[in-house]
């Protein structure tokens, strides 16, 4: 679904919930906001982070709804990279990345492949990986949509602390309304328009 009609600001430290149907153009939102993808009318700034070539790895992350790891890496490995490739340090970025895989739960699997994970272990991987590099803004398409209640629950009480450890902004597009109650701003979405975004703020 193309998003047709959408007029926003995101701000410093803020938490925004996108909520609508399947294909309502939720994912496409996330992704035009990360820089994945270009408007064909309008415009998308980032004055705050630089130019869109520069977003990733860096100032913007995002945590994809399907699978996204690279197979032949270890999970290790794959929660490193992005430090890698922004130009860091490979042990300290090895050191950032076990840290990370603790605090998903994810220390007993950390040498295993991508394809040895169930897909909710792979999901928790994907969102240790974008916030291994202490990104901005963080964008996270269903973080919960393959967790159970208890592990989703877990999930988004250490997203939370990590985005408040970095003030970072955080938006996050679900269906679980378990979820969205967890926000104090929202967006909703229908046939790619998009409403509660520009002149709504939580403080």
């Amino acid at each position: 679904m193309a998003v047709r009609a959408a007029s926003f600001e995101i701000l410093a430290a803020e938490r925004i919930v996108v909520v609508g149907p399947s294909g309502s153009g939720k994912s496409t939102l996330l992704h035009l906001i990360a820089g994945l993808d270009g408007p064909t009318e309008g415009e998308i700034a980032w004055p705050a982070l630089g130019p869109r070539a520069g977003l990733r790895p860096g100032p913007v992350a995002i945590a994809f709804q399907g699978p996204s790891l690279l197979p032949p890496l270890s999970i290790l490995e794959n929660v490193a990279l992005p430090v890698l490739l922004a130009g860091g340090d490979e042990g300290l970025a090895t050191e950032a990345a076990r840290a990370m895989v603790e605090r998903f739960e994810l220390s007993e699997v950390s040498a295993k492949l991508p394809d040895e994970l169930s897909g909710g272990q792979s999901q928790r991987v994907g969102i240790a990986r974008a916030l291994v590099g202490r990104p901005r803004l963080l964008l996270a398409d269903e973080p919960t949509g393959q967790q159970d209640g208890t592990t989703g629950r877990r999930l988004m009480e250490t997203l939370f602390e990590e985005i408040a450890r970095s003030a970072a902004a955080l938006v996050v597009a679900t269906h679980d309304a378990r979820v969205a109650s967890l926000f104090d701003r929202m967006w909703s979405m229908r046939d790619g328009a998009l409403d509660g975004g520009v002149g709504v703020r939580t403080r």
